[in-house]
């Protein structure tokens, strides 16, 4: 089957006792058992739940990992990873990380002997020589990142890594399974947020992982269950629903990202257009290689730092000021204030996140009135 038919198939068929084509809502917290330990593949919900395990099925097959775990948020299913790095480990990862990860590691677990190695993310001799310099146990990527759209090759980046024995994990959320398959171009690992594209309705909370060794995925099973981030029933249900229509959002997606990224980029307030679909991109070959789409995540710098984003964004419409991405409707937001405020002004600054920087995730509503609201908060500035 091509892929947006398995999106829509995806999980598991009817249900065989009534016939019901789309997965039941099993709202249980624990199951019956025959006999002591004896049971019917159920237990206890924190373990597994029918409907989660559709939902697992589903993010394996179109990630096309062997094992699929669905987690209460992102973030959950990041800090269950992290369970599986050992005290006085290392982890390299690309120095343009989502706000919340950045905390996770610095706020959180440096105090548990977490080494992190921040490096440039497009430069794959920067990620030599941070691997050259000692041994790590990952290497954690975002591609495109978050808020910057940069991109690394995961091509190289993977084989290089796994040539020093580290693991490669590819947060994927910003391209969707659709536009970008890690673990096809040689990532172990990849995370979502189904927050975020998957569920991509603005409506619930969900994170995931998808492994190709099935081993590393049963242990990463295990500390699933040991650490307890997983979803209730009714938000695996909601993601589920939202990967059976991923394909068209998706390129309704892209079409608007596309028509708003050409726009800021012949403006003259703007300075800087983050968008790797666009020509202009520095590394739109590489975009063109290892994507098929690129979404509608697009990031902009306005000339007059913070004054001119605050006045961009009051005078937009469509665009609902908010954090978060990849829902039906187009939201806006201030990286500097909101999303990435809890990594330190100087540190933002070194990394690229201005005071005028203004991310947007551009909906599915029609590309020419996304055009009009953005032209809108241009003629504010």
């Amino acid at each position: 089957m091509r892929f947006d038919t398995r999106l829509v198939h995806t999980g598991g068929g009817p249900d065989p006792q009534t016939g019901a084509v789309n997965p039941p809502l099993y709202l249980s917290s624990t199951f019956e058992q025959t006999a002591p330990n004896r049971n019917k593949g159920y237990v206890y919900s924190r373990t597994s739940n029918p409907t989660r395990t559709a939902l697992e099925r589903a993010l394996a097959e179109i990630e096309t990992g062997q094992r699929g775990l669905a987690f209460s948020s992102g973030l959950g299913a990041l800090a269950t990873l992290l369970e599986d790095v050992p005290s006085g480990q290392r982890i390299v990862a690309g120095d343009d990380l989502y706000g919340g990860t950045w905390r996770l590691f610095e706020h959180h677990r440096r105090q548990f002997g977490l080494s992190v190695s921040y490096v440039d993310p497009t430069s794959v001799e920067a990620f030599g020589a941070a691997l050259d310099s000692g041994p790590a146990a990952l290497v954690y990527l975002e591609t495109p990142t978050n808020p910057l759209m940069k991109l690394t090759d995961l091509v190289a980046v993977s084989a290089l890594a796994h040539r020093h024995g580290a693991r490669v994990v590819v947060d994927n959320t910003f391209a969707s399974p659709l536009f970008q398959r890690p673990l096809e171009l040689g990532a172990d690992l990849v995370l979502h947020s189904t927050t975020k594209y998957l569920g991509g309705h603005s409506d619930l909370i969900g994170g995931a992982l998808v492994a190709t060794d099935p081993a590393w995925g049963e242990r990463l099973a295990w500390l699933q269950n040991a650490v307890g981030a997983v979803p209730g029933p009714v938000d695996c249900f909601l993601v589920l629903r939202g990967i059976r229509t991923l394909g068209v959002r998706m390129r309704a997606h892209d079409l608007n990202g596309h028509a708003v990224a050409r726009l800021l980029e012949g403006s003259p307030r703007v300075s800087a257009v983050h968008y790797p679909g666009l020509a202009s991109h520095p590394q739109a070959d590489l975009a063109r290689r290892q994507m098929s789409g690129f979404g509608g995540m697009v990031s902009f710098e306005l000339k007059g730092g913070e004054r001119a984003a605050r006045r961009f964004l009051r005078a937009l419409k469509i665009f609902t000021l908010a954090e978060s991405l990849g829902g039906v409707e187009s939201l806006a937001e201030h990286p500097a204030s909101m999303t990435h405020a809890s990594v330190p002004a100087p540190e933002r600054a070194a990394r690229g996140i201005g005071d005028g920087l203004v991310r947007l995730s551009c909906g599915i509503e029609d590309h020419r009135d996304l055009v009009a609201d953005v032209t809108r908060g241009l003629r504010a500035v």
